[in-house]
């Protein structure tokens, strides 16, 4: 841990040039243990004598600076000589630089800062510390400029201008150690063409849109300048298209120390990109072989895998894989381009079931939970982003973007059977049902405020969809309070009065929403809430309603944020799974498949950012990776393969495996690596039979259901492989 060490930092002046701040090693001795702690007030990469330490990226992480702040721990036993130089190159990060399209500077911090302790014992028991003070001096370094949107200007020829000691600095934060997985390289793609646009652009095309960074390997001369910028498509004409970045310019400037081989790529940005532009590239010849793709995401442990026999639901399910890696950077982001790249609760929550399948995100999301306690207001109040940045303009306080704090601690639990996830965030639950509670004048319905509504919906206006907020947020008031009680009773709380609330909540929106027992407010979004949330007496004629709204807009949804992730199940929930896949399917816009007609390899923010004549839906509001509508994933999974969590379970030990099959995808297979083993659940089509396989963890049980030609087989299966052939 670090003790005895002080914050220290450069003179403002220089701090648009990434200061280097550096001490002297002399070790006495043969080494036992050496462990080095870091943080800074921005962001820091530490090395010895010139070499890097660790492959972790952007450290200490985002979180909630007022409350918190990480440090990482590095075990230098091996890479320490008997005299060595410490050194640390900062950057603004998050919590000095210019953040969001507002570009507020300071957010947190006026000014980097540094704090480490280099800790070291030797053989003969004696200790010695190496501590950040006034002993630590400061040089700029060649990092000239540094940016998350704007990217970073390096100079390989510059000298390191030597700026004295170090001032000591006051930083109002607490330190912990690092809660969550560190952020690293994970993938290397190899570019696969290179062209020459209409307008004359030398672009470069990787096939894959990712968050990360291009890796240059180049020999030149001294002083040459390359500079490159980054975009996710191309214009209906096929030129670079970065008009939907807004302010961010995602550019990367290097100039060449000429000394042989030169590997060019960021310290402390990252970017959103498939193609990259040279916009200076002072050679007549594009070696492809010098060019990478580097992927980087917080490296969670992949668990979940799928495959079908409709290479177009194959395609959407790569794109889900990748919008998550390039989303779970520390933070649940919205997207990894624009000059945005915030933790929205909403896209978190509508997605975090998904991603537990997807890949081990317990741990990631334990510490991001943290933060929006952190974050929450002491009315309960939960804004549309965690940690908080300031935007410029007001953050709402919305209706399915607050209820993260119910519904991903809720999810998380299910998913990995662990009550600690609801212990520890059981009052910030809590805490958000009482804002809900309070908010308004009718007691038990949330009623007025602002809201993101059913945010990109294709049935209002540009942005809001057509169902009223006051319908959504009363539901949502509804289906958190109801989770809020499953909480409780799995830790063993007193949540009577919730209970009685969560009674009053349905009674009265069902009064004021519904009339026969069906919504008042006819639109997808509405009739889909209404029947996964359990707010409507009249189930069978609401799914009749929905199977016919969706029938009027000829086979294609109209959801958005709020609507889509519940739609499919819904309509399962409504003994319609035929339509489901009818949507499923489709692959006229709007709908899932269109992206992927139109070549997307990551999820989409709007149902047509690119319309079929290829021109775009909008400049502002477009990015090419964005995980939301990912979500679908969650019922291939919970429907197609049948895979779910039990009612009364948790953490997959107890299971349901209820498949239901379709032709047209010939063959499905999916899988998760559960607590408790590989959970694996197949089907295809043979003839005039499905053909049934599924296996089962150790240690767990599974009510099965086996359909073909109209019969159920029902059975209870225990750890094992299984094989049920049934007529088609």
């Amino acid at each position: 841990m670090i003790k005895d060490a002080a914050w220290i930092r450069t003179v403002h002046e220089k701090d648009d040039i990434c200061p280097e701040f550096y001490t002297k090693l002399h070790i006495k001795k043969n080494i036992k243990s050496a462990q080095l702690y870091v943080s800074a007030a921005g962001m820091y990469e530490a090395y010895i004598d010139g070499k890097k330490i660790g492959d972790e990226m952007l450290t200490p992480y985002w979180t909630e600076y007022s409350a918190r702040t990480q440090y990482q721990t590095y075990d230098v036993k091996d890479i320490l000589g008997e005299t060595s130089e410490l050194s640390f190159i900062c950057a603004e990060g998050w919590a000095v630089g210019a953040m969001a399209y507002s570009r507020y500077k300071h957010s947190w911090f006026n000014h980097i800062s540094l704090i480490y302790s280099l800790d070291i014992e030797y053989m003969d028991g004696e200790k010695q510390s190496f501590v950040s003070g006034e002993n630590t001096f400061v040089r700029t370094s060649q990092i000239l400029s540094s940016s998350i949107y704007d990217g970073e200007i390096v100079d390989r020829t510059v000298d390191k201008f030597e700026m004295g000691n170090a001032l000591i600095d006051e930083v109002n934060t607490t330190l912990i150690p690092q809660e969550g997985e560190k952020v690293c390289e994970q993938n290397r793609i190899s570019a696969v063409k290179y062209f020459v646009t209409p307008n004359g652009e030398r672009v470069i095309d990787f096939g894959q849109n990712i968050a990360g960074y291009a890796e240059i390997r180049i020999r030149g001369s001294r002083g040459d300048r390359i500079r490159i910028s980054h975009a996710e498509v191309l214009d209906c004409d096929g030129n670079f298209y970065t008009d939907n970045l807004r302010s961010a310019k995602q550019s990367m400037t290097y100039v060449l120390a000429g000394d042989g081989e030169e590997v060019l790529k960021p310290h402390f940005s990252w970017q959103g990109f498939r193609y990259i532009r040279l916009d200076e590239y002072p050679y007549r010849d594009v070696e492809l072989s010098g060019f990478t793709a580097c992927a980087i995401h917080s490296d969670m442990k992949r668990t979940g895998d799928f495959s079908c026999g409709l290479p177009e639901i194959n395609q959407l399910y790569n794109n889900i894989i990748w919008g998550q890696k390039g989303n779970f950077i520390d933070v649940p982001t919205d997207c990894p381009q624009r000059d945005e790249r915030l933790g929205w609760t909403g896209d978190a929550q509508v997605f975090v079931r998904t991603a537990a399948i997807n890949y081990d995100v317990e741990r990631f999301f334990k510490k991001w939970l943290a933060d929006l306690a952190y974050t929450q207001g002491e009315n309960g109040a939960v804004t549309g982003i965690v940690p908080m940045v300031r935007l410029g303009c007001e953050i709402l306080v919305s209706a399915g973007w607050g209820d993260a704090a119910v519904i991903c601690p809720w999810e998380i639990y299910r998913a990995y059977g662990n009550k600690d996830i609801l212990e520890c965030q059981f009052e910030s639950m809590k805490a958000w049902i009482d804002y809900m509670h309070s908010f308004g004048k009718e007691e038990y319905l949330w009623l007025g405020g602002e809201h993101y509504g059913d945010w990109l919906a294709m049935d209002g206006d540009e942005y809001i969809g057509a169902t009223s907020a006051d319908y959504i947020a009363s539901a949502f008031f509804a289906y958190s309070t109801g989770l809020f009680v499953k909480a409780g009773k799995v830790i063993n709380k007193d949540i009577s009065d919730y209970e009685k609330l969560y009674d009053n909540i349905t009674k009265a929106f069902k009064d004021r929403f519904t009339k026969n027992g069906v919504p008042i407010e006819r639109t997808q979004t509405a009739y889909a809430l209404a029947l996964h949330f359990g707010l409507c007496d009249n189930r069978e004629l609401t799914g009749e309603g929905l199977v016919k709204m969706i029938e009027e807009n000829e086979m294609r949804l109209t959801t958005g944020f709020v609507g889509t992730p519940y739609l499919l199940h819904a309509l399962t929930e409504a003994d319609r799974t035929d339509v489901a896949y009818e949507l499923l399917l489709q692959d006229k816009s709007p709908s899932w498949l269109f992206s992927v007609k139109q070549g997307a390899t990551t999820m989409w923010e709007h149902w047509d950012g690119i319309k079929e004549d290829g021109t775009f839906w909008s400049d502002d509001m477009n990015s090419y990776n964005h995980y939301a509508y990912g979500s679908v994933y969650d019922w291939i999974f919970g429907v197609c393969a049948g895979i779910q969590v039990h009612d009364d379970g948790a953490g997959y030990k107890h299971i349901s495996v209820k498949p239901k099959a379709d032709k047209r995808l010939g063959f499905l297979t999916a899988s998760i690596e559960t607590r408790h083993g590989l959970l694996v659940s197949s089907w295809r089509y043979e003839n005039d039979r499905i053909c049934y396989e599924v296996t089962i963890p150790e240690g767990c049980i599974a009510e099965a259901e086996f359909t073909g030609n109209g019969t159920v087989c029902k059975e209870v299966l225990t750890e094992g492989h299984y094989k049920r052939i049934m007529l088609a």
